[in-house]
């Protein structure tokens, strides 16, 4: 029996899809903006405990439901007491369907769950995609905050075929992304800035 699809993805086919068309006078279904691929990194700094770095493991892969691939240090820098080969930190790439669940869940649930939250900045890298830094893992439900042994923050990067930073933000608050409105009546790009500025 096959897994039924991811709602998120089913919300993109039947309703995002349309208003991206519609949007930027988009007729080849193939030009439409989409999703590629969510990566997930954190750092370990040059703590090279096993623990630690077990902890970070296990972490993510209960956020994430993948196992990661720890990263290592490709040079020596003496300032930082990093050795080539040392594990720095962890990554994992979420596609296809785990990609779905994980931005689903992320913007339903997870960052709703920060204090007093506001909204996400809304600027992009240049190229439509988006980079988001969240400074305390245990907004995902995923982690018991009773038994938590470690504090770490991520970056989450998602990377889309929008070939501007319009058409990637439209995709992203289309499919539920939660983006900081600008107040007093800036522009959206001094909006942007003085979003990130407060992040």
């Amino acid at each position: 029996m096959s897994k039924s699809m991811p709602v998120l993805k089913k919300f993109y086919q039947e309703e995002v899809i349309p208003e991206l068309k519609k949007k930027f006078s988009i007729e080849n279904i193939h030009d439409v903006p989409k999703l590629v691929k969510i990566v997930i990194n954190t750092g370990v700094g040059a703590k090279n405990e096993k623990q630690y770095l077990e902890d970070v493991q296990r972490d993510m892969g209960l956020i994430t439901g993948q196992k990661p691939v720890v990263t290592k240090a490709r040079v020596s820098v003496s300032n930082f007491k990093i050795r080539e080969g040392m594990p720095v930190g962890v990554r994992v790439t979420l596609r296809g369907a785990s990609m779905w669940e994980f931005l689903f869940r992320m913007i339903n649930i997870s960052l709703p769950n920060i204090r007093d939250f506001r909204g996400v900045p809304g600027k992009l890298d240049g190229s439509g995609n988006y980079n988001l830094g969240i400074s305390d893992h245990t907004i995902f439900p995923e982690i018991s905050v009773d038994s938590k042994h470690i504090s770490m923050g991520m970056d989450v990067t998602i990377v889309t075929t929008g070939d501007t930073d319009e058409k990637g933000r439209e995709l992203l608050r289309l499919l539920g992304m939660p983006f900081r409105k600008p107040q007093g009546g800036p522009t959206q790009d001094q909006g942007e800035q003085q979003g990130d500025q407060a992040a």
